[in-house]
């Protein structure tokens, strides 16, 4: 029996890349792979584009037996549209890569040789990127200090860009998490995983849609899923100020009764102790909430995804869910 491979590609407002992505994945595996053994699938999850993108894949599932398509009915994020498409897959391993060109489609067959070798996950590791020095650097020292911080062996570098194996695949649907953060998940269910290094290229075409709000919350889930120590950080913090702050009170007091006659401290300290204060104040009611808000979102469990559309799905009365999203799709 023939196994399968399936190819997910999430996309946002990238009619510039489509296509020209779906024709190299597929020479690729059409070149690298044995057709007496392998089949294989391009499952595109489109985040409710606003440009063509949307009319392209139409286009090519109706030209391409091959090529399926989700169209989402609204942006659900750059976690949730991913995960949802890799428990929708039907492949004996699932690939997961970008639209941009950015994850090379040349490494699917080095990719493929080593879940052919026993590995359950491939995890592909960017040592080397042609983005931008700064971005290189500031990923590097969030990686580092995620990895610092959590109780799980982070994995640095690591997008996502991957192959996972089937058994892997059947927990995803099984973990019942509305705001899913892969990453994490991988480093911490302890699946056999091999890393590979490769060389991160620049966006073929078009422009991310990521920007300071979608990095800052993508490093705001993972430091809730998975880190203790910001709260902890905070919790010392606060003693040790309360701490000072009760130790300069006595100093004071102590002052003003030996030297009532000459001591006059003014209000600029106060002042300035006041501002310090509630500026700290601020910073840990701001941390604290990231964590209640992480626990308000999966308190609720909401679907992962919800459907507009399907394209060239086998079965569609029958299709593989996730937890949170069951019955929800058409």
């Amino acid at each position: 029996m023939k196994k399968l491979i399936s190819i997910v590609i999430p996309c946002y407002n990238e009619q510039d890349n489509v296509v020209a992505i779906a024709t190299a994945v597929e020479d690729e595996l059409t070149r690298c792979l044995d057709a007496d053994r392998y089949d294989f699938e391009i499952i595109f999850i489109d985040n409710d584009s606003r440009d063509n993108t949307r009319s392209l894949l139409r286009e090519l599932c109706s030209r391409r037996p091959r090529v399926r398509a989700i169209l989402n009915a609204k942006n659900f994020g750059q976690f949730n549209s991913p995960y949802y498409a890799m428990c929708q897959a039907r492949g004996d391993a699932v690939i997961l890569m970008c639209c941009d060109f950015q994850d090379p489609v040349e490494l699917l067959p080095e990719i493929i040789r080593k879940w052919e070798d026993g590995a359950k996950i491939v995890s592909c590791i960017k040592t080397r990127s042609r983005e931008n020095p700064l971005m290189r650097a500031l990923r590097t020292i969030y990686y580092k200090a995620i990895r610092r911080m959590s109780s799980v062996d982070q994995i640095e570098h690591f997008t996502g860009f991957g192959l996972y194996d089937r058994d892997f695949v059947d927990v995803l649907r099984r973990l019942d998490d509305p705001t899913p953060f892969l990453r994490g998940i991988v480093a911490e269910l302890g699946f056999k995983r091999v890393d590979l290094p490769y060389t991160q290229a620049k966006r073929r075409a078009g422009h991310t849609s990521n920007n300071f709000f979608s990095l800052f919350d993508a490093a705001m889930l993972s430091f809730t899923s998975y880190t203790k120590v910001g709260l902890h950080v905070l919790t010392l913090l606060g003693l040790l100020m309360a701490a000072g702050s009760m130790l300069i009170a006595l100093v004071m007091l102590v002052l003003k009764l030996v030297f009532w006659d000459r001591y006059e401290a003014g209000v600029a300290p106060l002042l300035v102790g006041l501002f310090f204060l509630h500026a700290m104040e601020l910073l840990f009611i701001g941390f604290v909430g990231e964590y209640v808000m992480a626990i308000n979102t999966r308190v609720m469990n909401r679907p992962l995804v919800i459907e507009a559309e399907r394209l060239n799905w086998p079965d569609p009365n029958t299709p593989p869910k996730t937890s949170p999203a069951e019955g929800n799709n058409p």
